[in-house]
């Protein structure tokens, strides 16, 4: 049995057609994905993420630790309330999970990790903290052996991970309008929101308020107490933000370049070839982050790159890419409803050149692609 975000009711009331996603019951659209999508682009749509999960870091060792945890480096933090997004890595370089650190105070952080990786990223952590004088509260409250379970997906994993797990609730904000949209809905929030620069976070009273997203667009994330959940979506539906399922999240992600941990990384893959180099800071050469060395040691063999289909059809991860140069593989892809064209993601040979014919092999058919920079659509604008 799949778990339940504290939106599970509101979801239900509203007509949402529900899917598992890692474990848990999601909506994946409340009638039209493509209506919710170009709701995104044009105005404003809201998205359930508190399948996600958030962690609380703190203690006088807690920016050190970080230091070392992952590839990017918080010590770029100085200003409350600024995120960060990294990768955290395994000792081979490869990704263990990407996620969103909120800077508050050298002692104090706030974590976002994704919720299919969750019970891995939760053991990982704990136990790189040794050593550290820093604290990690999980707000899932889940325990050592729920975490192990949950890993497992042992027969009893339901029933031992639901106690308490809905501490708190997670909902995007997201599109042109939103943060508009939202103001309409709690006006007492302008005065903590309205300055916030992108990629920046304010705590008002238990709410967390972060200008971030997964879609392109404007908007907030907010993080608000389970029990306050069903209340401030409906707030924000009555404000005229449209409800929007994760079939329209993935199609607005991948638009906007920006990757699904577990088809364009994971453990296999360097943030290299995930075309996440950004995300890894070197300016410190002392800085010994976990992952550095082996990173060094290699070389990339692909580059990351978009793909813009030609002929009719529709790209979808892990179909063959056949080059005069080699051979590659697609990592995400569907059909564009902002461009109206079939687009994706991919690992390519790295001579490869942006601008370049490839084919990729559909059913048995070979069909024309061109090589873009693997961002298509961002601020409602088409880029490609």
């Amino acid at each position: 049995m799949p778990l339940r975000t504290p939106l599970h009711a509101s979801h239900l009331a509203a007509g949402a057609k529900m899917v598992d996603f890692s474990g848990w019951e999601m909506p994946i659209h409340y009638g039209s994905q493509i209506e919710e999508h170009h709701a995104v682009r044009r105005d404003a749509g809201m998205f359930d993420v508190s399948h996600m999960c958030a962690l609380d870091l703190a203690g006088p060792g807690a920016r050190d630790y970080l230091r070392r945890l992952l590839a990017n480096d918080v010590a770029r933090l100085t200003v409350p309330g600024k995120a960060l997004y990294s990768c955290m890595l395994d000792e081979t370089g490869g990704v263990i999970d990407d996620l969103i650190v909120y800077f508050f105070t050298p002692e104090r952080y706030r974590i976002v990790v994704n919720a299919g990786t969750t019970a891995k990223d939760i053991a990982w952590m704990r136990a790189c903290l040794a050593g550290f004088d820093a604290t990690l509260k999980v707000h899932r409250k889940i325990n050592d052996d729920a975490v192990a379970l949950i890993a497992a997906q042992g027969p009893d994993a339901h029933e031992r991970r639901t106690t308490g797990i809905d501490a708190v609730a997670m909902i995007a904000v997201q599109g042109p309008n939103a943060r508009q949209r939202f103001a309409t809905a709690f006006p007492e929030t302008r005065a903590a929101t309205e300055k916030l620069g992108v990629f920046q976070a304010a705590e008002w009273r238990d709410w967390l308020i972060a200008r971030t997203g997964y879609t392109g667009e404007d908007g907030f994330e907010i993080t608000v107490p389970a029990e306050a959940a069903p209340g401030v979506w409906q707030a924000l539906r009555d404000a005229g933000v449209r409800p929007c399922g994760l079939g329209a999240r993935d199609t607005l992600r991948l638009e906007a370049g920006m990757n699904l941990y577990g088809q364009d990384m994971d453990e296999d893959i360097s943030p290299y070839e995930a075309g996440l180099r950004w995300t890894v800071d070197l300016k410190d050469p002392v800085r010994d982050f976990i992952g550095k060395v082996a990173l060094a040691a290699t070389q990339p063999r692909n580059q990351f790159a978009g793909l813009l289909l030609l002929d009719r059809g529709v790209l979808r991860a892990h179909q063959k890419v056949i080059s005069p140069l080699g051979e590659g593989e697609t990592t995400s892809g569907s059909f564009s409803p902002s461009l109206n064209q079939s687009i994706a993601l991919a690992r390519l040979p790295l001579a490869v050149a942006i601008g370049s014919e490839v084919e990729v092999e559909i059913r048995d058919k070979r069909l024309k692609t061109r090589v873009v920079k693997p961002v298509f659509v961002r601020n409602g604008k088409p880029l490609i």
